[in-house]
């Protein structure tokens, strides 16, 4: 049995190429194309209707991916979503993995990684990039969670919202030099580069619910 897709991208010639190249994927068949948000939440009012996994691009007219995805996070909970967009800053990446994709592509991303990705996130329940990966699933998972320090751990909890570091310095009654300690401290010990990968890790060890 094949799992079923549905892609949701605004571009009509962008998402028949996507759905075509979906389609000849071995596991997976495309239920069907919407071209924005609202369209596909019209479509899942008919159970008939509601895939195993949706596509999902961003910036879409009516109503965008990261609104959707909020949206099926709530009402359709078994409903996977895998992000496949062009946006490839910081902070759309940490508004749609905060909203509830099971993970982020761009879209030029090889078509052996997008069925290597909705494989992984239907079967698994998540998809990272490889360097991510060995960052959540690392042998040495169990020392880093013993070295993240009380106060680290409200860091990062805070991170993983939308508030800036110098908000976040104010909630945790501190200074923001502090804060930036905080944080270097963290992406030495986990390994990461950014925020993102920080968002991740809350995600991975249930610091952090979408």
């Amino acid at each position: 049995m094949k799992y079923s897709v549905v892609v949701v991208d605004d571009h009509y010639l962008l998402s028949q190429a996507i759905g075509g190249m979906v389609q000849g994927f071995e596991k997976f068949d495309v239920l069907y194309l919407c071209k924005n948000g609202q369209e596909l939440l019209d479509k899942l009012k008919d159970p008939s209707n509601i895939p195993d996994i949706v596509l999902m691009d961003i910036k879409m007219p009516i109503l965008n991916g990261i609104e959707t995805t909020e949206i099926i996070n709530k009402e359709y909970p078994n409903l996977k979503v895998l992000a496949l967009s062009i946006e490839e800053d910081e902070y759309t990446i940490l508004k749609m993995l905060r909203a509830g994709a099971r993970g982020y592509l761009l879209k030029d991303t090889k078509k052996e990684i997008l069925e290597e990705a909705l494989t992984k996130v239907i079967e698994v329940g998540s998809y990272y990039t490889n360097n991510v990966s060995k960052i959540l699933t690392g042998s040495l998972e169990n020392d880093v969670k013993t070295e993240i320090k009380d106060r680290e751990l409200e860091f990062i909890k805070l991170a993983c919202t939308e508030m800036n570091y110098r908000e976040i310095a104010d909630i945790m009654c501190c200074s923001y030099k502090t804060v930036e300690g905080y944080r270097d401290s963290l992406y030495r010990k986990l390994g990461i580069k950014n925020r993102i990968g920080l968002v991740l890790f809350a995600i991975h060890h249930n610091l952090f619910t979408p």
